[in-house]
């Protein structure tokens, strides 16, 4: 007898993106509403069969969703604000028009805002609740799901984003701070009482709610809040017709802060993350234990990196576990959302040599079974076990040969290496000089979208059907129609479009040594929006320059100033699977390096601004406050300095961030020393504008005013009052006017005219100040 397994949660687009296809179909018209139900269906059947064929004992269900789980719970739980309702639109579109946004016959609105989910490159849709709200269950999403796996003989347990956690991320309208009152609290655990009994009745067995946010520093009364919530909603575990269990699901940190309280409430079950939180979620069950009768979710095998799991280490952690309390489940340490499907679906990495070192979600689930069993296995049967031995032969040490000049050339870094001169207030003076940009200069955030055209190029290539110079000749081709497009609208400050590149991040691993990539290997990021990220493998060093070609050839096909575009080396880091065998503090260094090389090169061949993405600096924040500085600003800053101090002071170092919370490390953002930043910000409705403003923000900086991630249009009227409300908070002459993010995944017919219309309430505004003086 084995000990039991739980996953907290299964990736739902499929081992060939079928859900993406599906939906996207639908978006185009290429497919009906039940097209894509029925892909749903079966995703979802498929998916809780795989796992009961790999032993998994608690399966979940409701994992699925078409676009976010956040959405679904604001949609299940009633929270749909008016100006969704009012579009009359059936449910799959309503969720679509809030996740999305909405241009049509119905109507016009904007999507939700967008954030990251907690560290993760996932992004999950911001609750809105304003006075109008009664929050109460009005759907009926994870009641169905869960009978059509009970249809299939599968009991499931059911998950659902917990009450406290989704209080804690919702917002008020237009981004005001959200203070939920008694009233509205009490409404809340009612709903999930309402839930529980439901699924009592059904006949489930567990039910999970996730409690993310139990991980982060309490403010004052959250844990008031938290006790007040599930006071109301644990009687209701005795249904109608039976009992149900309630399993209190934590990931991505501890709680060795408020065990004590979470212990009063009596769970059933309490899920811990024992890989991000496993000391301190140790110390706190050895300092406080858990409630009698109460199973704790050993979260073991990790659900958010693709290295195999080292048994003997998992082995240990369990160990000590049980000698705190007997009743223990195995358990993912979070959703397997977070990483691909199956490392079966990748025969271009070697089957003897690479793939033997990766997990992804199916494999993972064979890591649980086999440290289920292993967990009741005598000490003479773990040592004739050939699961531990083919395991341990990975952790040996030979996986990879370290890299001496890399090496050396990190020793050999000073502080200088560090800070770049001369100071940002003079050199912004110098630039201005050089640069002859305009008040309020519009650009880009680099990349125009990657037509069909453009993808089919990409794939002739790869499958050798054309050449590498034909190949060139169409790339710049591309490059050329969109200079001209940019010139002929009236940007200021133009970009090639990035034609040549599959990813901002895959593309520069591409030439860099020491990565590995996948086929397959696609993991949801937001909605249908999928990446592929690369695997850091060994030292990194650059391979080959590796933007400066086209570039340069941008530069020459016009006079205005083009941006020479890369990616920046904490979000290269953050958005590849990093190795496990050295810190990440020393990856990024030599990414660091690596980029600093190509900067130079493109200041050499003549290019005077210079982008360097960051776009996931906040992703990898610990959770906890006393630890960002110490595990990961004091060397992340650092890191983006040593990429571009040695350019001349007429050189214009630009960086972009998106869709993260900025206002509480907006100093150290300042500290990175870039000359100019643009952020997402129209789709949280320009909130950051006080924490520049608040901060005496030096760096000049482009706030977003329109949402790229929806397919929606904005007018000129629409942007001239969002560069208003900017203007109203930042000095004119250290503003930028920008969409919020790159433009590869629109269409050309919406790209054109929104930037169009930019630029025109860029200029109204600009004559405006020429008037006023």
């Amino acid at each position: 007898m084995s000990a039991s397994t739980s996953v907290i949660g299964f990736p739902r687009i499929g081992a060939q993106r079928e859900l993406k296809k599906a939906i996207e179909g639908y978006w185009k018209g290429r497919l009906d509403l039940d097209q894509v139900k029925e892909t749903a269906r079966t995703l979802r059947a498929d998916h809780w069969r795989l796992q009961r064929e790999a032993g998994i004992d608690l399966i979940p269900s409701n994992d699925f969703s078409y676009y976010d789980q956040m959405l679904d719970t604001a949609i299940l739980l009633n929270a749909v604000p008016r100006r969704y309702r009012d579009l009359g639109l059936g449910p799959e579109d309503t969720l679509f028009a809030m996740g999305r946004g909405y241009q049509g016959d119905q109507g016009d609105v904007t999507a939700q805002p967008m954030k990251k989910w907690f560290t993760t490159n996932y992004h999950y849709l911001v609750p809105e609740i304003d006075a109008d709200t009664r929050l109460e269950l009005t759907g009926t999403k994870p009641f169905d799901e869960f009978q059509e796996a009970k249809d299939l003989g599968i009991i499931t347990k059911p998950v659902l984003i917990g009450p406290y956690t989704f209080l804690k991320l919702a917002r008020g309208p237009e981004g005001e701070k959200f203070e939920p009152g008694q009233d509205l609290v009490a409404s809340l655990a009612q709903a999930y009482a309402d839930i529980i009994r439901r699924f009592a009745d059904l006949g489930a067995g567990w039910v999970q709610l996730d409690e993310p946010y139990l991980v982060l520093d309490k403010e004052d009364g959250d844990l008031d809040l938290f006790r007040t919530l599930y006071q109301g909603i644990l009687p209701a575990r005795q249904g109608g017709k039976g009992s149900v269990k309630v399993l209190l699901q934590t990931y991505f940190g501890h709680v060795g802060d408020c065990l004590d309280q979470i212990n009063e409430l009596a769970f059933d079950g309490i899920g811990l993350d024992l890989v991000e939180g496993c000391d301190e979620n140790l110390a706190a069950l050895k300092r406080s234990g858990v409630s009698h009768g109460t199973m704790v979710f050993a979260g073991l095998v990790n659900g958010r990196n693709i290295w195999r799991n080292n048994y003997a280490v998992s082995l240990g952690i369990l160990d000590a576990v049980r000698q705190l309390t007997p009743d223990v489940v195995v358990s993912t340490a979070s959703s397997l959302l977070h990483v691909p499907f199956t490392v079966a679906n990748e025969d271009g990495l070697d089957a003897q040599t690479v793939r033997p070192h990766f997990a992804f979600a199916v494999e993972k689930l064979g890591e649980l079974r086999d440290l289920a069993v292993l967990a009741d296995t005598d000490e003479a049967g773990k040592k004739s076990s050939r699961a531990l031995a083919d395991n341990q032969r990975l952790f040996d040490g030979t996986r990879v040969e370290r890299d001496q000049a890399v090496s050396s050339r990190l020793a050999a870094l000073d502080d200088q290496d560090f800070v770049r001169q001369p100071d940002r207030a003079e050199r912004q003076r110098i630039q201005a000089d050089e640069l002859g940009l305009p008040t309020l200069p519009t650009t880009t955030i680099g990349s125009f979208p990657q037509t069909a055209e453009v993808r089919s190029y990409r794939a002739k290539l790869r499958k050798k059907e054309i050449g590498q110079e034909e190949y060139d000749q169409f790339i710049a081709s591309q490059i050329d129609q969109v200079i001209d497009h940019q010139e002929r609208i009236g940007l200021d400050v133009l970009v090639h479009g990035e034609f040549e590149r599959n990813d901002m991040v895959e593309y520069f691993g591409q030439n860099l040594n020491g990565y590995l990539f996948t086929k397959n290997a696609w993991v949801q990021s937001y909605g249908t929006r999928c990446v592929k990220p690369p695997i850091v493998w060994g030292d990194v060093s650059r391979a080959r320059p590796i933007t400066v070609r086209w570039s340069s050839y941008a530069q020459s096909r016009t006079k205005h100033v083009v941006k020479g575009m890369l990616t920046g080396p904490v979000t290269i880091l953050n958005w590849s699977w990093p190795r496990e065998d050295i810190s990440h503090q020393e990856q990024t260094q030599q990414l660091a390096l690596a980029i600093r090389d190509e900067v130079l090169d493109l200041e050499a061949a003549g290019i005077r601004v210079i982008q360097i993405d960051e776009a996931a600096l906040r992703e990898k924040l610990p959770l906890r406050r006393s630890d960002w500085h110490t595990r990961y600003l004091d060397w992340a800053v650092p890191a983006f300095r040593l990429v571009h101090s040695a350019v001349k002071p007429t050189t214009q170092i630009h960086t972009h961030m998106c869709y993260s919370e900025f206002n509480d490390i907006i100093k150290d953002i300042d500290a990175m020393d870039a000359d100019v930043i643009s952020f997402e910000a129209s789709r949280s409705d320009l909130t950051v504008l006080d924490a520049i403003q608040e901060a005496h923000f030096e760096t000049e900086a482009g706030p977003g005013v329109y949402d790229i991630h929806s397919p929606r249009i904005p007018s000129r009227e629409e942007i001239v009052e969002r560069i208003h409300a900017i203007l109203d908070k930042l000095d004119a002459g250290k503003v930028w006017i920008n969409p919020d993010c790159g433009l590869k995944t629109r269409g050309n017919e919406e790209t054109w005219p929104s930037l169009e219309h930019m630029v025109a309430a860029a200029r109204q505004v600009r004559d405006e100040l020429s008037a006023q003086h």
